[in-house]
């Protein structure tokens, strides 16, 4: 007895000395806040072929006969969704800061806005219940077309991920002092990089490619049939050159990639028509108040939205006050850093609230900056509209937007005959175009108001805009439809509804609509967005408010 109560005195002891030492200050480190990187490869250093030969000169490749191509689309018995942990790994994502072990684990990763994995929506969500993305019975895919996004990346450069390392380090010039839960500080160092694609941000690609791979490998024999292979396209930034490698490499392996596939890259620079980047070429993009309304908005929420935490870490800290931006910096931090290093100690910080008040506060900008909220993101999306009609009808499209005529009314670098296209772009320019293409289902409900998420908006950043995100159409010929030609769209694999949109379009439990009558629509569209006015004109928009994507007139 005497022993087991001495050791029980001991643990009271050391417990009390732990509580001791997470509520004590420690001083941090002079190199706290600090940017460090490593190098690889070495300078210098190449593969040498002649003494590691390549797999053509070595030979002795064994038997090598093929199958025939996937086409899981329309033969699989259930959809290969990319729900749950599948869609992060290797990442760790923690529980929110005091979450009870007993409650319902919560997804930190679903609530980071456009700095979330991209996984699996459900189509119930936009109200088709009983359908998948697999071919409804009695269609077959013929074409299929999909716009999608770059991996998880690094920070932009600057942004607000290195300005709170900045104030960091700055704060240790004259005593930066932390505990509790900020302790990690004392010796935290900003090991981000730059807008490149981190490994987890090439996987996604790679595993995206694979994925079409599988589903609609059968089209490939069109290029068969024709003696061709197909053209994919992206812009010249480092980031997205290497999304489309990694996407190629999983859609036709490696190194086949390398001759299979014609990988276009179009350049991304100011004042150079492309429709992947538009906002290198329309004015009103950049001004605060017309293109960039949910910047403004998104701050007016987020200054009373973190105030108990606040409140919590500026107790933790000495030398330094937290204000709502180092909030949103530090909540970046622990985003970027999961997807570039596999985990991050600053998500511990956050509650659960904290982590919805964080993906409302991206809801809020893309609405409004790339949303139905701004006067010009339908003039912005109205490049890759015009392109995916052209691909359509087999008719090469007119200017009038950020489309490169020079690129696209050639043969070569705009096929049109193709049953495969995949053209790589940013989150804002896939949001752009949902939003030209008036897919109103994606945004139902009233504008997003900055008092509060209200929940009556079908709109969620995380859900359009995450890294490696896509928007697909399929193009089926259906037996028991006529006429026959259908096409529906998807968003991560979620089939939305056009009825509510598109005039002429029934009610189909798959989003079904005659391929022509959509078509005719998207004409329309097309000649509704006036790309000049919206990009140059001198109109005032308002904040809260839905403008379709398009500049207001009077």
């Amino acid at each position: 007895m005497q022993l087991i109560s001495a050791l029980a005195s001991a643990l009271l002891v050391q417990s009390s000395v732990a509580l001791a030492d997470d509520s004590s200050f420690v001083t941090a480190s002079p190199n706290a806040g600090s940017a460090v990187s490593d190098l690889y490869p070495p300078a210098g250093t190449s593969v040498d072929s002649a003494l590691f030969p390549p797999e053509s000169e070595v030979g002795f490749p064994g038997p090598t006969p093929t199958g025939v191509q996937p086409a899981a689309i329309q033969t699989a018995l259930s959809y290969p969704d990319n729900r749950g942990p599948s869609n992060q790994f290797p990442l760790v994502a923690p529980q929110p800061h005091g979450h009870d072990s007993t409650e319902n684990k919560f997804d930190i990763t679903k609530y980071w806005g456009n700095l979330s994995p991209w996984y699996s929506l459900n189509s119930a969500d936009y109200g088709l219940p009983d359908t998948s993305p697999l071919a409804p019975k009695g269609c077959s895919v013929t074409q299929v077309h999909l716009l999608y996004r770059h991996g998880a990346r690094y920070p932009t450069t600057g942004a607000a991920p290195a300005q709170f390392a900045d104030k960091i380090a700055n704060a240790t010039k004259t005593g930066l002092q932390v505990s509790g839960d900020l302790a990690f500080l004392a010796d935290w160092t900003y090991k981000l990089g730059g807008e490149l694609l981190t490994p987890f941000g090439r996987s996604q690609e790679f595993l995206l490619g694979i994925q079409h791979r599988q589903l609609y490998g059968h089209l490939l024999n069109n290029f068969t049939e024709t003696g061709t292979i197909p053209v994919f396209r992206t812009e010249s930034q480092d980031r997205m050159v290497k999304t489309t490698h990694n996407f190629a490499a999983g859609f036709f392996g490696v190194p086949e990639y390398l001759d299979q596939v014609s990988i276009e890259i179009l350049v991304e620079t100011p004042g150079v028509n492309n429709s992947g980047a538009p906002y290198e070429v329309c004015t009103n993009s950049n001004v605060a108040s017309r293109g960039g309304i949910g910047n403004t908005m998104a701050s007016k929420f987020a200054k009373d939205a973190f105030n108990a935490t606040i409140a919590r870490l500026n107790s933790q800290v000495s030398g330094v006050d937290f204000t709502y931006s180092d909030i949103l910096a530090m909540l970046q931090l622990c985003s970027y850093e999961t997807i570039s290093l596999g985990y991050s100690a600053f998500c511990k910080l956050f509650s659960q609230e904290d982590f919805l008040n964080y993906e409302y506060w991206f809801d809020i900008s893309f609405y409004y900056n790339n949303g139905p909220g701004s006067p010009v993101s339908a003039a912005q999306g109205k490049a890759y509209l015009q392109e995916f009609v052209a691909r359509f009808t087999g008719e090469y499209p007119e200017g009038w937007s950020a489309l490169n005529t020079t690129f696209d009314n050639s043969s070569t670098y705009f096929p049109l005959n193709q049953s495969i296209y995949a053209d790589a772009t940013h989150e804002v320019v896939v949001l752009d175009a949902l939003t030209a293409f008036n897919l109103t289902a994606l945004f139902k409900g009233p504008a997003l108001s900055v008092t509060g998420n209200t929940r009556e908006n079908s709109f969620v950043a995380s859900k359009l805009v995450p890294f490696a995100t896509h928007f697909t159409a399929q193009v089926l010929e259906c037996s028991a439809y006529k006429p026959t030609k259908q096409i529906r769209f998807l968003v991560n694999d979620a089939v939305i509804p056009v009825a509510d949109s598109y005039a002429g379009c029934p009610n189909d439990p798959h989003g079904l609509c005659s391929f022509d009558n959509v078509v005719s629509i998207l004409q329309d569209r097309i000649n509704e967005i006036d790309f000049d006015y919206d990009c140059f004109g001198n109109y005032t928009a308002e904040e809260g408010v839905d403008y379709n994507g398009r500049a207001p007139k009077s």
